[in-house]
């Protein structure tokens, strides 16, 4: 058999918390994004009973928003973080 099978095997054998932390490393604007995202929903949620006389759907509709919009600001950024490190910061050969 080949090595490339044990290769991907090795994979399985990884537990949640380090593939996670694994993950974190590769690209660290992904947690950043789904920390924001959860705040920005636990804030909305807070809100949500001294909302006044805005509408329910009203107040759903903006916290959707701000909560995608803070993902989309995250993944830009490290969409550019990414791209800084492979082009620019590339160490020299």
């Amino acid at each position: 058999m080949s090595t490339n099978t044990d290769l991907s095997l090795s994979s399985y054998d990884e537990g949640q918390g380090s593939k996670f932390i694994r993950k974190a490393k590769e690209t660290p604007f992904v947690p950043i994004g789904m920390a924001g995202f959860a705040a920005i929903v636990a804030y909305g949620l807070y809100r949500l009973k001294s909302r006044g006389n805005t509408k329910m759907s009203i107040h759903l509709i903006h916290m959707r928003v701000a909560a995608q919009g803070f993902v989309v600001g995250a993944m830009t950024l490290g969409m550019g973080y990414s791209m800084y490190k492979e082009f620019w910061a590339k160490p020299k050969q």
